[in-house]
């Protein structure tokens, strides 16, 4: 009795195998109504119902995930066509300036009503005397070296939490304030200037985030700007 025991638990099927079968014949009940009908699973309630009931449970609940799903995509396609259609304004409006001036408050006025960006900085490099940027700063490009060299290192966009040198030197009047930073340094044959856009919240502009925006924007400026600058 004791060696049949030990067979039939070798030879026992496991729920794997079991799991297997019933997928390869998923008309497996079909052909078993009986078995079908016997069938009873535990609900959270503590009544025990039928197969049939709760595989329509489990349709419905992923009736409802799809459902949360298709509406998070909708949500996320609406938020696209809204930030296309501010940038498009944008991109037109600094097409159309006629001045650096012109050009710059374009720049400013859109991140500040239509993007709603907490902190605009723009930089251009150069001589104060000699060249009028309206809200952009002038600097040296030495001061600018001095503060933020590994910024100006990296031709490419860059977000996240900066050092409190590379802050200051940034935002300096709300450098307190300024939790975290995406920017991109402007280039046209040399780096003539840096824009960089703040969020109080250290965790909104982060480095594993897209850039795709502002690298977009910072190449309309590497366009438009210099035509305006010394030579």
């Amino acid at each position: 009795m004791s060696d049949q025991t030990v067979v039939d638990t070798e030879n026992a099927i496991t729920e794997e195998q079991v799991t297997k079968y019933l997928r390869k014949h998923p008309d497996f009940f079909v052909k078993q109504p009986g078995l079908l009908a016997d069938l009873r699973l535990p609900h959270e309630s503590g009544q025990a119902i039928s197969l049939v009931e709760r595989q329509v449970s489990i349709l419905r609940e992923r009736n409802m995930d799809m459902r949360h799903r298709l509406s998070k995509l909708l949500d996320n396609a609406r938020d696209n066509d809204r930030l296309f259609d501010k940038t498009k304004r944008l991109v037109l409006a600094l097409l159309e300036g006629k001045t650096l001036t012109d050009t710059i408050d374009s720049l400013f006025y859109s991140f500040d009503n239509e993007f709603k960006i907490h902190y605009t900085t723009l930089i251009l490099f150069g001589d104060r005397a000699a060249l009028s940027a309206g809200k952009a700063r002038v600097e040296p490009l030495s001061k600018a070296r001095e503060s933020i060299a590994q910024v100006l290192k990296n031709s490419r966009p860059q977000c996240g939490t900066l050092s409190a040198e590379e802050t200051r030197y940034l935002f300096p009047d709300f450098a307190d304030s300024v939790g975290s930073v995406a920017l991109v340094p402007l280039i046209h044959g040399n780096t003539f200037g840096v824009l960089a856009i703040a969020n109080r919240d250290p965790g909104y502009y982060r480095s594993s985030m897209g850039t795709l925006f502002l690298s977009y924007i910072g190449e309309v400026l590497n366009r438009q700007l210099p035509q305006y600058l010394p030579r």
